[in-house]
């Protein structure tokens, strides 16, 4: 049973398989009308509000129904107007920044998904991740995990999952503007890795399956093929992709024909199907017409509405469980409102609420991180989490690249800058030299690049691109 924590899993190395499905003509239109979706909707986000807990809060420090977020957002809901008897000091948004603002949260030892578990999540309650707090910054968190021995694996390359999931966190959570906050380069790396583990099938499972035979050959996952489907998408790769093309081809032969559910390692069961509508959701992929309309003219999206208890709105995980379950109605809700696994948060109703919540200024003495990517043209990208204590409400690119000589996760992202003080163009990183044309150039938050200087302002939450060329 798929459980939204993402936190690292076993490997999947078996599913259950299902006759090809026959092709005959299909009808018109799928069963699950616009109306029904309506109502799907409105019954779902009503039954996830009963999950709030009366202080206020939907997550704690382990496993938790904070993906009521993505979910909510997905159905039109912003997390700030979602209260407790209307006490509007204890909404979800400002409690689950709280939560998220601690020093111990999440645990003595983390793992890479729990911050990008959270940065979807943050981005979905209106907040921005990587400025969540004067010490918070999810973004430069997801950063650390960086593998230097394996550039392109977020975490341990063999939790697979870590990867998809830091494409999905880096490249859904848009900056407040909603450009994307990483440089291409990183998009790009990121991508080459999720390409790599595509089964010969055409899906994906949680664990690594690159340069392993035996582990590409094996059959698919379908929560984990829609994950994966989501994070090339959202890095930037089109639907019409030979690789998301192979990937709806293993879903369809997944398709029960008389429910228009997936038949999933499990069986039949709302998480793995929300999963997988999600998948294709984020790549713009209509779930109910096509290939994913069958020949008794039902659709992965109706199947869901079937396991949806109403009026109370609430979705059960098998097709025979009798009482709701928060994980199901959370993944079901999302996929049937078509949202992809996190979402741009609604504009509250709330009077004078706004849509976002940020840190918009460093706090002197205040321990922080940010997220850096240096890319020297040559096809060696480093990316890592820099820790500093600012002494302004700003900085500059040079203390930035100074701190990161130290004191970076993982390390060996900065060797030495030149210059080393001062103001002034940077002429040469890491050893290499401006030359040219090709010189130094830096971004901030997915902006155009320009002339790397040190005397460059660097704002709170800022993610910072450092790349050599033209």
């Amino acid at each position: 049973m798929p459980r939204l924590s993402i936190s690292p899993r076993l490997a999947f190395t078996a599913s259950v398989s299902l006759g090809a499905l026959c092709l005959s003509v299909l009808p018109a239109a799928a069963t699950a009308t616009p109306a029904q979706i309506a109502t799907s909707k409105t019954n779902g986000v009503a039954y996830l509000k009963s999950l709030q807990a009366t202080d206020g809060s939907y997550a704690s420090g382990g496993l938790s129904n904070e993906w009521a977020f993505s979910a909510l957002a997905s159905a039109g809901t912003a997390a700030v107007d979602v209260t407790p008897g209307g006490d509007t000091t204890k909404n979800a948004r400002s409690v689950y920044r709280n939560l998220l603002s601690t020093a111990s949260w999440p645990s003595a030892t983390p793992v890479v998904t729990d911050y990008e578990r959270a940065t979807l999540n943050a981005y979905a309650a209106g907040i921005d991740p990587s400025r969540v707090s004067a010490s918070r910054n999810l973004v430069a968190d997801i950063y650390s995990y960086w593998q230097n021995a394996e550039p392109g694996y977020f975490g341990p390359s063999a939790n697979f999952n870590g990867t998809v999931f830091a494409a999905l966190a880096l490249g859904g959570a848009k900056t407040q503007a909603g450009a994307q906050r990483i440089p291409q380069s990183l998009r790009d790396s990121l991508i080459t890795r999720i390409r790599a583990n595509q089964h010969d099938d055409g899906g994906w499972n949680f664990s690594k399956a690159e340069g392993n035979p035996t582990q590409l050959a094996a059959t698919s996952d379908i929560d984990m093929t829609g994950a994966a489907l989501a994070a090339l998408c959202v890095s930037g790769v089109p639907n019409t992709d030979t690789d998301i093309t192979q990937a709806k081809a293993f879903l369809k032969s997944k398709l029960v024909p008389t429910s228009g559910a997936f038949n999933a390692m499990f069986g039949v069961n709302t998480d793995s199907n929300g999963w997988a509508v999600s998948g294709l959701n984020a790549c713009g992929i209509n779930p109910q017409t096509g290939d994913f309309l069958t020949s008794a003219g039902k659709t992965p999206v109706d199947f869901l509405i079937t396991q949806q208890f109403n009026p109370s709105g609430g979705f059960k995980y098998l097709p025979s469980d009798t009482t709701p379950s928060a994980y199901a109605s959370i993944d079901g809700l999302r996929a049937v409102a078509g949202g992809g696994f996190t979402a741009t948060p609604p504009v509250p109703a709330t009077s004078g609420a706004p849509q976002w919540v940020a840190q918009s200024t460093f706090t002197s003495g205040t321990a922080t991180k940010l997220a850096l990517t240096v890319d020297d043209g040559a096809g060696n990208l480093k990316a890592c989490s820099v820790a500093f204590t600012p002494t302004d409400t700003t900085t500059t690119l040079g203390a930035v690249l100074d701190a990161a000589a130290s004191a970076a996760t993982p390390s060996g992202c900065v060797s030495g800058v030149t210059p080393s003080s001062g103001t002034g163009t940077i002429t040469a990183l890491n050893g290499k030299a401006n030359s040219g044309s090709n010189t130094w150039k830096a971004g901030v938050d997915g902006s155009s690049f320009a002339t790397a200087t040190r005397e460059k302002v660097i704002n709170a939450g800022d993610t910072i691109a450092l790349r050599w060329g033209a």
